[in-house]
C-alpha cells in the first residue's frame, strides 16, 4: 500500500520561517514563507496527527515542490515550498534528474531555459538557477527534518502528554527523518563538496552555519546511518514507500563505494560486506519479471516492488504534480512523432532524449538483443546536430504510465509510476565493482553470478570472468540503471565525467564533444547562497 499523502495539502509550511539555519543569517536567501509568524511549531505539534503529517511532507518533498502538488504561489494554502522557485521547477526528483543525467552521455534536453544548455555541456556557472534549485531543495528538506527532530524530543512529547503508543511510533519516525536528512546531505556532498551541516541541535533563527569539508559531511552521514540502524523498521517491515534498515545500509554502501572521491580513502571491503548482507539477509529479492515491469505504472504491485529498497512513489490521484517528479520525466521525454497515449500520457513536452554514445552501449536500438535498450527511433536521428531540436537524438521509452498488463493508469496527466531510487540490481552491481576494485570481502564468482542474473533478465546473454572488467561494469551500470539518477556520480568515480578520456556529443558545449576541466567534477556553490552567507567558500575553478 502506498503511503498516504492526504494531509500534505493542509500542512502549511511554517518550518522555514522558524528555522533559517540552512545557509543564511539574512533574508536575502528567499526560501521562507512570507509571514514568519503565521504558524507556530509548538501549536502545530499539539495535534497528535501532526507527526505523521510532517513525516508525509518530508517523503512528498522528494517528488513535489509545494503544497497540493506543484504548489500555487497565488493561493497561500498551496504555496510552493521555496519562495522564488516554482513548485514544479523545484521538485527534488526533477532537479536530481537534471543534475545527474543532463551533463552525461545518458540524456540531453532541448529546452533553452536559462541554465539548461550550460548543464548539457558542463559549462555551468555559480549563477545557474538549477544548481541553486537543488541546493535550496536539499537544505529545505534538511530544515524540515531538523524542526521535526526538535519537536519530538522526549521532553517535548512529555510536555504534550503524548501517549506511550504514539511515543513508540515517533521513535521510528525520527529514524526515518534522520535517514531522509542524510539522503539530502549525500546529494549535497556529491554535487557540491564542502557544505554546511545543520542539525536539530542548532539554534532556531538566523545565523551563519559553518561550512564543513566533504570528508566531515561524509563522517556525519556515516555516523547517522549507523546510529539509526537500531531504530529504523526491520527490513521490509515498513509500509511500501517508507524506508527501513536496508535503505540505510544501501545508502551507506553507496557512500563507501564513492569514498575515494569524497574522502580520499577507499572503503571497498565495507561495500562488499554490506551488499552481501543486503542480498542474503534483507528479504528484498531480485524481481523475476520482464525488465519493463520495473518502470510501469503498476510497479508497486506487479512483482517489481520486490527489489525496490527505496522508491519515490507516484500516484496520479494522490500526488497532484504535473511538472515535478515522474510527471516531468515522462512528459519531457515525449515529442516528435511519438504518440503520447502509447506512454499513457496526455501529451509531450519535446525535451529529453539520449546521446548517440549511450545508444552505442547496446547491441541494437530495437531492444532485440538487450531488452533494456528502449529507444524510440521513428523520425529521430541518432546524431544530434542541434540539441535544441527534439528529433535530434533517439527518444527513450524506459518509463511508462501504463500498467504492465497494458491497462490504463488512473489518469493520463499525472503518472502512477514509482521512481526506483534504490533497488537490488544496484546492490549486485555495487558488490561486483567493489570486488573488482579489491574488496577482501568480495568473491569474483559471486560477482559474476550477480551480473549475469541481471543480464539474463534483460535477454542480453551471460558473460565470463574475463569479460568482467571495470570498463564493462561502468557500461553495464548504464544499461541497467540509466535515467535513475546515478550516471554523473558513476562517471566521476571512474574518472570519466570530465577530462578527455570519455567524450560524447555536446560535452564541453561543442557538437562533437570535447574534454572539460576536472574542477567541474564539483558543481559551484550557488552565487545566491554565498551572497546570503558570505562565510561560504566557493569551489576551486569558479
Amino acid at each position: 500500500m502506498k503511503i498516504s499523502f492526504k494531509y500534505i495539502s493542509y500542512f502549511l509550511l511554517f518550518i522555514l520561517g522558524l528555522n533559517m539555519t540552512l545557509t543564511s543569517c539574512t533574508s536575502d536567501l528567499d526560501v521562507k514563507p512570507t509571514d514568519d509568524d503565521e504558524f507556530l511549531s509548538d501549536d502545530f505539534f499539539k495535534d497528535p496527527e501532526s507527526y505523521k503529517q510532517v513525516l508525509a511532507k518530508l517523503y512528498a518533498g522528494l517528488y513535489v515542490g509545494g503544497n497540493d502538488g506543484d504548489g500555487d504561489a497565488a493561493v497561500p494554502s498551496k504555496s510552493p515550498d521555496i519562495a522564488g522557485l516554482g513548485g514544479d521547477f523545484s521538485s527534488y526528483l526533477r532537479l536530481l534528474f537534471v543534475t545527474q543525467e543532463f551533463p552525461t552521455d545518458e540524456a540531453i534536453v532541448a529546452w533553452s531555459d536559462d541554465g539548461l544548455p550550460a548543464i548539457n555541456g558542463q559549462k555551468w556557472s555559480p549563477s545557474n538557477q538549477f544548481l541553486y534549485g537543488i541546493f535550496s531543495r536539499a537544505f529545505y528538506e534538511i530544515s524540515v527534518a531538523n524542526e521535526f527532530l526538535r519537536q519530538t524530543t522526549d521532553e517535548k512529547l512529555t510536555e504534550r502528554n503524548v501517549d506511550a503508543a504514539t511515543k513508540a511510533e515517533i521513535v521510528r519516525f525520527r529514524a526515518e527523518v534522520r535517514f531522509l536528512r542524510a539522503f539530502s546531505y549525500v546529494n549535497l556532498m556529491d554535487l557540491f563538496g564542502n557544505v554546511p551541516i545543520t542539525t536539530e541541535k542548532d539554534p532556531v533563527g538566523f545565523f551563519y552555519p559553518e561550512q564543513k569539508t566533504r570528508a566531515e559531511v561524509f563522517a556525519f552521514v556515516e555516523s547517522e546511518l549507523k546510529d539509526i540502524d537500531n531504530t529504523l523498521a526491520p527490513s521490509k517491515a515498513n509500509e511500501y514507500g517508507r524506508v527501513d534498515k536496508t535503505a540505510a545500509k544501501f545508502l551507506l554502501a553507496q557512500i563507501y563505494l564513492n569514498s575515494k572521491v569524497y574522502t580520499g580513502t577507499e572503503r571497498f571491503s565495507e561495500v562488499a560486506t554490506i551488499c552481501n548482507d543486503i542480498v542474503t539477509s534483507s528479504g528484498y529479492t531480485f524481481a523475476n519479471v520482464p525488465y519493463r515491469y520495473l518502470f510501469s505504472a503498476d510497479n508497486d504491485r506487479n512483482g517489481a516492488q520486490s527489489e525496490f529498497i527505496f522508491p519515490i512513489i507516484g500516484d496520479g490521484n494522490a500526488i497532484r504534480a504535473t511538472g515535478g517528479g515522474m510527471s516531468f520525466i515522462l512528459h519531457a521525454s515525449i515529442g516528435g512523432s511519438m504518440v503520447s497515449a502509447d506512454q499513457g500520457m496526455n501529451g509531450g513536452w519535446s525535451g529529453i532524449r539520449t546521446r548517440p554514445e549511450f545508444v552505442q552501449l547496446f547491441p541494437d536500438a530495437t531492444a532485440t538483443s538487450d531488452k533494456r535498450g528502449t529507444f524510440y527511433t521513428n523520425g529521430q536521428t541518432l546524431d544530434i546536430a542541434d540539441y535544441g531540436v527534439f528529433t535530434n537524438g533517439y527518444a527513450v521509452t524506459k518509463y511508462t504510465n501504463i500498467n504492465s498488463d497494458g491497462s490504463a493508469a488512473q489518469r493520463n496527466d499525472i503518472p502512477d509510476t514509482d521512481f526506483p531510487m534504490f533497488r537490488l540490481s544496484d546492490v549486485y552491481l555495487m558488490y561486483a565493482e567493489a570486488t573488482l576494485r579489491g574488496a577482501t570481502t568480495g568473491n569474483i564468482a559471486t560477482a559474476l553470478e550477480y551480473v549475469n542474473k541481471i543480464r539474463v533478465r534483460a535477454g542480453a546473454g551471460i558473460i565470463t570472468t574475463s569479460d568482467l572488467t571495470l570498463d564493462f561494469l561502468l557500461d553495464e551500470r548504464a544499461r541497467e540503471l540509466f535515467w535513475e539518477c546515478h550516471r554523473r556520480t558513476d562517471l566521476i568515480r571512474f574518472g570519466k565525467f570530465t577530462g578527455g578520456s570519455k567524450i560524447w556529443q555536446w560535452k564541453g558545449g561543442v557538437k562533437n564533444g570535447s574534454g572539460t576541466d576536472s574542477y567541474r567534477d564539483l558543481m559551484p556553490i550557488p552565487a545566491k547562497t554565498i551572497q546570503a552567507n558570505p562565510t561560504l567558500k566557493q569551489n576551486p575553478g569558479y
